[in-house]
């Protein structure tokens, strides 16, 4: 499985397990407040001031040794 920025945020979340753990770890604390679940990885990553093609390099290398 892979992601990518225009994914929602609750789509990620339900995805994969690990998914939410690594969000948090990024700095984004606001994963159960229910405006953040219909924001794509992208607008969150910009909201947070995270580098998202980074996040989502990372998050994918991690997708893929499971």
């Amino acid at each position: 499985m892979q992601i990518s920025k225009d994914m929602l945020i609750g789509e990620l979340i339900m995805k994969n397990e690990l998914i939410a753990p690594m969000l948090m770890r990024a700095g984004m604390h606001c994963l159960g407040c229910p405006a953040s679940q219909m924001e794509s990885l992208e607008e969150a990553c910009m909201v947070h001031g995270i580098d998202c093609d980074s996040l989502v390099n990372g998050i994918n290398e991690v997708l893929a040794d499971k």
